[in-house]
């Protein structure tokens, strides 16, 4: 006799879940028209699963943890080679404090999220707090209040519907820092309404409902993230190849911080084309700029240069900038290495602006025309 369970029937939607991503991204439906794409489907699910498992399998608003979103070799919902995320269940039913180091960012935040329960995808950010409005001591710690009893500084309330907590450090160094061990800063979560309270033994309702939110999470970041040409986008996108729209910040768009500006436009290149972007870094705290691929995956900043921050650009005597992106290396400053993608996403980040920012021009050019 074959015993059935309901964490039975959870894993067989499991599984009939990936089918249909698989189905439907080799469809027409996500544009994907080559072999190369769908294998890049297949690895950008691989590391959805990956991420969704670490993220919401065992996850208890009462008992959180701080666990690391991204990785160089876990890659999703547009992570950056110069930063360093955690998250962590919260519930408006409980209060906590966070204890933390800014380890030595140039910019650090915390944003609450709306929505984001049972692995769903945040629907909007509610709250954000920065290294600007918070204590901290000679050694670079702080403490953060959420929920509970409002504070004077360092609080967060939890409105209804709060169901995230994530955490930002943003470093400018001469290497990519996300690859960086000795960068991982320390960060912890207390839930102070359910001290020594120990967590329930595990069961078939729990581990079903993990199994749930887990898919929860991964048709959040595949079936429920439509292409961005059927799709409503932001302000901050473009759908035109080679053209930025203006940076701009981006309200409380879900997985997003209030005190960002953003831009980002696809890039087109053929075999032998470079992308030529002209501009200036806008006054701020921390400012970068990242090549993703169609699935908002960065490219291998381990062994490739697919990013710019302030430090790694060489800028003309006037603080202008030019960066090149293309599929071999011109011999010139600044370039971004496509891995030999004719399409992909540039992404560009700016923290804390003060001033205007600049909207980058770009212009496609042979790659042979390319002068120093």
């Amino acid at each position: 006799m074959t015993l059935q369970t309901e964490s039975r029937t959870a894993l067989g939607e499991f599984i009939e879940l990936l089918q249909e991503v698989d189905t439907r991204w080799s469809g027409p439906e996500w544009n994907l028209n080559s072999p190369e794409d769908i294998v890049g489907s297949h690895r950008a699910l691989m590391h959805i699963i990956e991420a969704s498992l670490v993220g919401n399998f065992e996850l208890d608003a009462s008992q959180p943890d701080f666990r690391r979103i991204t990785t160089p070799s876990r890659k999703l919902t547009g992570d950056n080679s110069d930063a360093i995320y955690f998250d962590a269940p919260v519930s408006p039913d409980h209060a906590y404090v966070i204890h933390g180091s800014i380890h030595g960012a140039a910019y650090f935040s915390l944003t609450i999220e709306v929505g984001a329960e049972n692995g769903h995808m945040a629907t909007r950010t509610a709250g954000v707090i920065n290294d600007q409005n918070l204590e901290i001591d000679s050694n670079g710690d702080f403490t953060v209040y959420l929920g509970g009893e409002p504070k004077d500084k360092g609080w967060l309330p939890l409105e209804p519907g709060a169901s995230r907590v994530t955490t930002r450090h943003y470093f400018e160094h001469a290497s990519p820092a996300a690859m960086e061990p000795n960068l991982e800063p320390r960060i912890r979560i207390e839930c102070l309404t359910a001290k020594g309270v120990p967590a329930a033994a595990p069961t078939d309702e729990t581990v079903s409902a993990g199994i749930r939110r887990v898919c929860n999470a991964i048709h959040g970041r595949t079936l429920g993230m439509l292409p961005m040409a059927n799709g409503v986008l932001p302000p901050f996108v473009s759908l035109t190849p080679n053209v930025f729209p203006p940076p701009q910040p981006p309200g409380d768009f879900g997985l997003a911080a209030f005190d960002a500006y953003y831009s980002m436009a696809p890039f087109f290149l053929g075999p032998d084309d470079a992308l030529v972007i002209t501009g200036r870094w806008p006054e701020c705290r921390f400012a970068n700029v990242c090549l993703w691929n169609r699935f908002q995956q960065t490219l291998d900043f381990r062994s490739r240069s697919v990013s710019l921050n302030r430090t790694q650009t060489v800028v003309e005597s006037d603080g202008s900038f030019r960066i090149i992106i293309a599929h071999s290396d011109p011999g010139l400053p600044n370039w971004l290495d496509t891995e030999g993608n004719l399409f992909g996403l540039v992404f560009w980040r700016f923290f804390l602006v003060t001033g205007d920012a600049e909207t980058p021009q770009a212009t496609v050019t042979k790659l042979s025309e390319l002068e120093a």
